[in-house]
């Protein structure tokens, strides 16, 4: 039939590409190939082009007559063959597979059959990367994974979605899902530093541990500085970088929540953000950093449940304040209550202020939330002048110094 000549082809052509990944990686292996290749995936998969073509996406019993063939094949002549291996699950899922890929496109499902045999060739070709990768995951690493599904998949479900206590400001699930969105962020900061491990330079680190957890970045690195004091200029390098990082994390975890609060708040974040830009430029131009092993301190797992509950806490109590501000009309009152928040957590007084969407002005809430940057940043430096050598003082000094001075110039002008 001509309007089956296209679908096998198409077939025929994804079934190869996954045989061609398959033979590959087994040809890698420091046995010989003992399974199906790249001649017998692709026969695979114009078998269930066929197969779907013959019954139809509504009466599919030729393909399923072709899966159990297919399967039986597997499963059954193996076990009486000297010195062969069972195939294993991932050859009988990526052999059904191909199956299904010719089955969809015979019933122009072209793209889903492409992204299948896309995904089912990613998945065979990071073999070896992901054995690797899990060989070298610790019990931390587990914990951390087992603790931000349990708050993600487990505790957020579960907690009701109602406002609760005074003036309603007690809402658990809004709560819990801003803990969510913080523990997303630093998990897949964290999850980067770990993949990358001793690979990821200075720099790279700054910007990803910015992502996890910018304190713990910054006092890392500060505490650093003091053992090497000769690098001083890269781990004030890697500081800036996650306390320029911040910024748009902070821009993006409110944007989920309030995409016109984020609008307004580009123009402060954007300013704050240029003296660590031209900082990590010019040094990153004028002497390239040299990543040497032992150079970049290892960062702990910014996640876990006690850190999520007091996460919770503090965004229930500020949102609570928040409140009560706005119903008394002490709107000048968000400004001494952002400052001092940010000074513990950036992140519980910009939700707190994104959630409250149109009951507290964009405005007011765009300074307040970089009022609370600047406070945040000049801890930051703080911990520089506290606990860095003295070449990572001086240029932390200068850089977030000029951060506040930025975000200040424009609060007072938007005030």
């Amino acid at each position: 039939m001509p309007e089956l000549l296209t679908p096998i082809v198409v077939s025929a052509c994804l079934g190869a590409l996954i045989g061609l990944i398959r033979q590959w990686g087994d040809q890698r292996e420091t046995e010989p190939a003992e399974f199906a290749g790249l001649r017998t995936h692709a026969l695979w998969a114009v078998l269930g082009c066929v197969a779907g073509f013959a019954g139809g996406p509504q009466q599919p019993y030729v393909l399923i007559v072709a899966m159990l063939g297919v399967a039986a094949h597997l499963i059954l002549p193996f076990p009486r063959v000297p010195g062969r291996n069972h195939p294993g699950s991932t050859s009988f899922a990526e052999a059904l597979l191909t199956l299904l890929c010719g089955a969809l496109v015979a019933w122009s499902e072209t793209r889903a059959a492409v992204l299948v045999a896309a995904l089912t060739m990613v998945i065979l070709g990071s073999k070896k990367p992901i054995h690797s990768w899990a060989r070298e995951l610790t019990t931390a690493d587990i914990r951390g994974t087992l603790q931000f599904v349990a708050i993600t998949g487990v505790i957020l479900p579960l907690v009701p979605d109602r406002p609760l206590g005074p003036l309603g400001a007690f809402n658990p699930f809004s709560t819990w899902l801003m803990v969510v969105i913080i523990s997303g962020l630093g998990f897949a900061g964290y999850v980067a530093i770990r993949i990358l491990g001793a690979r990821a330079g200075i720099l790279l680190t700054g910007i990803l541990g910015g992502l996890a957890s910018s304190t713990a970045c910054t006092l890392a690195f500060c505490r650093r500085s003091r053992e090497s004091p000769t690098l001083s200029e890269h781990y004030a390098l890697a500081v800036v970088a996650a306390c320029t990082v911040m910024l748009p994390r902070v821009l993006l975890a409110v944007g989920i929540i309030n995409p016109g609060l984020t609008r307004v708040l580009l123009a402060p974040f954007a300013l704050m953000a240029l003296p660590g830009l031209f900082f990590i430029t010019w040094v990153w131009f004028r002497r390239r950093p040299v990543h040497q092993p032992g150079d970049t301190p290892a960062l702990g797992n910014p996640l876990g449940l006690l850190t999520a509950m007091k996460f919770a806490g503090l965004y229930a109590v500020i949102a609570f304040l928040v409140r009560v501000f706005r119903a008394q009309g002490w709107t000048e009152g968000l400004l001494p209550l952002s400052f001092f928040s940010g000074l513990t957590d950036l992140d519980a007084i910009s939700l707190s202020l994104a959630r409250e969407g149109g009951e507290t002005p964009v405005a007011a809430a765009a300074v307040a939330v970089t009022v609370a940057a600047i406070a945040n940043t000049l801890l930051k430096a703080g911990f520089a002048i506290a606990l860095g050598s003295t070449g990572l003082r001086r240029r932390i000094t200068l850089v977030l110094g000029a951060t506040a001075a930025a975000g200040t110039a424009w609060a007072f002008t938007a005030a």
